[in-house]
């Protein structure tokens, strides 16, 4: 069996891969194109890789010509991602028979992490707490404990569970938005997507974490935005296209939300003039909720334990459904 990896990919698991997969052939893809089996070049029409690993040097000058390779492979059949969403049309062909593909839980901490810190961040007083002191003013302020919120996770996958994990930590409440009924533990409530005109005015805190497909795009429409709480956060770590911006600018001047956090949009990067960067409810980060210094630790290992999975012929782990691949 064979795997084709991008060197720089190779040489970070390498120690490892030999571990996992001793007798697995692996090919390796220069960043000029070149390809070599065993220190041999190797021609392109002798590939044969079953088994492959879409890293971000697929899409920088380190390995541009790996993702066009595996487009045009007859002899692919699974497909490890860095990424957890896979709906950009450059991967539409890849939702094809025969061809398993599985996505990326290694940011899912991270983003987690960077979820949590900022709604807790708006749901205490802290930016008050600091006009105080700037004004050298001794005057406590009140503030609604975190354990007494309600938080609602649209999508709760890999990433959603994480920061339901995190939340419930300090005591909040959450439900999820999802298509099974299943709690899993940690949700206090479930819902369906089509629930949420009645579950929005109950949330202190709504996350978007789910797929962008044809149910969800423009899931947070003027709708949306007119049933939510009041002075509540909106926090975006799924994808640009699930917000209709238009929408929300309306909603923020009416305080529904009453913040916004995002690290996603329709337009990447976020144009200079864009509306988002001065508007004193929103805070802008540019896709980077995922930055977690260990992010690639994991992805490395979540690659080689489906590995073995896979050449053992066990569940692997992130399987994505092809409907999901290729829609944005």
């Amino acid at each position: 069996m064979q795997a084709l990896l991008l060197r720089p990919a190779y040489d970070r698991i390498a120690d490892r891969l030999a571990k996992v997969a001793p007798d697995l052939e692996v090919a390796i893809m220069e960043p000029d194109g070149a390809l070599s089996l065993n220190g041999a070049p190797l021609d392109p029409a002798d590939l044969k890789a079953e088994i492959w690993w879409l890293t971000l040097e697929a899409f920088s000058g380190k390995g541009r010509g790996y993702l066009p390779a595996l487009v045009a492979s007859p002899h692919a059949r699974w497909v490890q991602t860095v990424f957890a969403g896979l709906e950009n049309p450059a991967f539409k062909p890849l939702a094809r028979p025969g061809l398993k593909l599985t996505n990326s839980s290694a940011q899912a901490p991270a983003i987690a992490e960077y979820v949590t810190i900022h709604a807790l961040s708006l749901l205490h007083p802290i930016a008050e707490q600091a006009a105080h002191q700037k004004a050298h003013e001794w005057t406590p302020v009140n503030f609604r404990e975190v354990g007494q919120s309600r938080w609602l996770i649209v999508g709760f996958g890999n990433i959603g569970r994480e920061i339901a994990v995190r939340a419930k930590a300090f005591g909040a409440a959450i439900e999820v938005a999802r298509r099974s009924p299943d709690a899993e533990g940690l949700a206090d409530a479930v819902c369906t997507i089509a629930a949420l005109p009645e579950r929005l005015p109950h949330a202190d805190v709504v996350v978007l974490a789910c797929a962008l497909n044809e149910e969800t795009r423009d899931l947070a429409n003027a709708d949306f935005f007119a049933a939510m709480k009041p002075g509540a956060v909106l926090v975006n770590i799924g994808r640009g296209g699930l917000v209709d911006e238009d929408a929300l600018k309306a909603g923020l001047d009416r305080d529904q939300p009453g913040r916004a956090v995002l690290d996603v949009f329709k337009t990447e990067p976020l144009p200079a003039d864009a509306w988002f960067w001065d508007h004193p409810k929103v805070r802008v980060t540019p896709h980077a909720s995922n930055r977690g210094d260990m992010t690639g630790a994991r992805g490395e290992a979540l690659f080689l334990e489906n590995l073995r999975r896979y050449l053992t012929g066990e569940p692997m782990l992130n399987p994505v459904r092809p409907e999901d691949i290729g829609v944005g």
